[in-house]
């Protein structure tokens, strides 16, 4: 299941579970909270899938690159032999060649970039999508401490602070 579902039904259990009065705190059915988070375990390898997919695709990319620009030198040095034969314009062959080169070289390089920034986009987004989770987890455990906590100390007659949710 994708994570960002998984993400989606743990906030519906959040919204669902009853409030404590004159808190902000809430009751979390455990067993589906539990679940959500097992769930949630296996759907992270998935996404490290998706960005090592990514990147696979970025080396694809990068190799169409090269073997475009290494069939374009190879145009551009059979343009430039041909050229050099003709004792007249063999100068102009020699600048022609260096101009094709050196767009070919450009071009290479600017789809390596783009490659790169299409590959750094994603998986930033990923590591966001990841510390969301991580905090909304944290933030889940933390809610299932503070109500056990909160039910022990109402066994006892001292209480003691509760941790603080992590922000968003």
């Amino acid at each position: 299941m994708d994570i960002l579902q998984l993400i989606d039904r743990l906030e519906e259990l959040f919204n669902e579970s009853k409030a404590l009065p004159f808190t902000h705190n809430v009751v979390v059915d455990e067993d589906r909270m539990l679940e959500l988070i097992d769930q949630m375990r296996i759907a992270i390898p998935e996404e490290v899938k998706k960005a090592q997919q990514v990147i696979a695709q970025r080396d694809r990319v990068m190799a169409q690159a090269q073997e475009e620009a290494n069939r374009t030198i190879a145009l551009a040095r059979e343009k430039a032999d041909q050229l050099a034969h003709k004792d007249n314009i063999v100068a102009e062959a020699q600048r022609r060649a260096d101009q094709i080169l050196s767009q070919a070289r450009a071009d290479a390089e600017a789809t390596r970039t783009d490659a790169d920034n299409y590959v750094l986009d994603s998986l930033n987004h990923l590591q966001e999508e990841i510390d969301k989770l991580g905090n909304q987890v944290r933030n889940g455990i933390l809610t299932i401490e503070n109500d056990q906590m909160r039910k022990t100390s109402t066994n006892s007659t001292a209480t003691a602070p509760l941790p603080e949710k992590v922000e968003k």
